[in-house]
């Protein structure tokens, strides 16, 4: 509408092309027209001739931990869906809890489309709603039993919680090979036995089995605390607050038995020192890490594609090699030389055991606290 309330003249962009084209012809053959004129003319010719409406780029943000993880996905993950689907990806690099937290806070307004979590926090991001139903995609066939953690997340990827050793250690004792959680209460090992506490991932682990293996568990806790004060505790040199810590003591001889992660423990004897893993014959714990389409999130479909993305045995053999996850997809095949460092097959996953984290988050607080006052004082 003009300034005089007169309708304005149809908007014709073809139109504007052509008179723009004309001028342009009429500026670049005058020789008194300026160099810079005929560079601006161009460039304005060249933007009425491209597209008259551009398309935003899509994005998905991603949210995952940082360090090894964060490469691996930059650098070999990321850039084939990328190219697949012509989406942007954002890495949201932080560790679960951060992750977790970000959720709540942007509940009703997420950020975040996709989140990959430890087992623990993801299970409290199902119990708050966080996480959206995943569809029932073919590939979700592909999976173990125990990656599915629910209608609303899945496993891409694990570690196993078991026993190390350091076999010369053992063998110069003439103790035999450990091959229970109950070795961790022989009292021939006192002073030469690692815990780490319940804040860390592992030192729960073995709480909870050693309740299990007196007929408690995640619902009955007391006489895994019972085994800690009255049988752990006595044989315990210290508790070992971070995994670098143990793998301190193990190579300096002050601890020889602790609970480990396959991962770390192969870290440890590619150093060539001599520790064994054992998976425990009442089951190694899985160690998990998840992912999850986020609720209410403004790429849906696109979040679902991700997530069964990181299933496909290309994504899951890239883990295995590149950050010591072992695949959940029964499909993958690894090298010898990768296999050996993560849990994988058939036989090495039906030893592994799920912890309830439903029941454990619901508790955590209080064990911690019960943890401070009665085990380690």
């Amino acid at each position: 509408m003009t300034p005089d309330g007169q309708r304005s003249p149809p908007h014709t962009p073809e139109l504007e092309i052509v008179v723009m084209k004309r001028a342009l012809h009429r500026r670049l053959f005058t020789p008194s027209a300026p160099s810079f004129a005929a560079i601006a003319a161009v460039s304005l010719a060249a933007c009425l001739a491209a597209p008259l409406v551009a398309q935003a780029e899509t994005t998905l943000y991603v949210a995952n931990v940082g360090g090894s993880n964060e490469q691996l996905y930059r650098q070999k993950i990321i850039p084939p869906f990328e190219k697949a689907h012509n989406v942007k990806i954002v890495y949201v690099a932080g560790d679960s809890s951060d992750t977790l937290a970000k959720l709540q806070a942007q509940k009703g307004h997420q950020q975040i489309n996709v989140a990959v979590m430890d087992d623990g926090p993801m299970y409290q991001a199902m119990q708050l709603n966080l996480c959206a139903k995943l569809d029932d995609a073919p590939i979700m066939k592909d999976v173990y039993p125990l990656a599915k953690l629910g209608p609303s997340a899945i496993g891409v990827g694990m570690v196993a919680t078991g026993i190390g050793y350091n076999e010369e250690a053992f063998r110069k004792a003439g103790l035999p090979p450990p091959d229970s959680w109950k070795a961790l209460t022989d009292s021939r090992i006192k002073g030469k036995l690692g815990v780490p506490p319940i804040t860390n991932t592992y030192g729960l682990h073995t709480l909870v089995m050693l309740a299990r293996l007196s007929g408690g568990g995640e619902k009955n806790i007391d006489p895994g605390f019972t085994a800690m004060t009255k049988q752990i505790a006595p044989n315990m040199l210290s508790w070992a607050l971070t995994p670098g810590e143990m793998d301190g003591q193990m190579q300096a001889g002050d601890v020889i038995l602790a609970p480990y992660g396959r991962g770390r423990a192969v870290a440890l004897q590619n150093t060539g020192f001599p520790l064994k893993f054992v998976y425990p014959k009442k089951g190694a714990v899985a160690l998990q890490v998840a992912a999850c389409v986020v609720a209410e999130n403004a790429q849906p479909q696109l979040s679902q594609q991700f997530v069964q993305y990181l299933l496909s045995p290309e994504v899951q053999a890239l883990q295995a090699q590149g950050i010591g996850l072992g695949p959940v997809n029964r499909t993958v095949k690894l090298t010898p030389e990768v296999a050996a460092r993560v849990p994988y097959g058939p036989d090495q996953i039906s030893k592994l055991t799920a912890m309830d984290w439903a029941t454990i988050n619901q508790h955590r607080t209080e064990w911690t606290e019960r943890w401070n006052r009665s085990v380690e004082r």
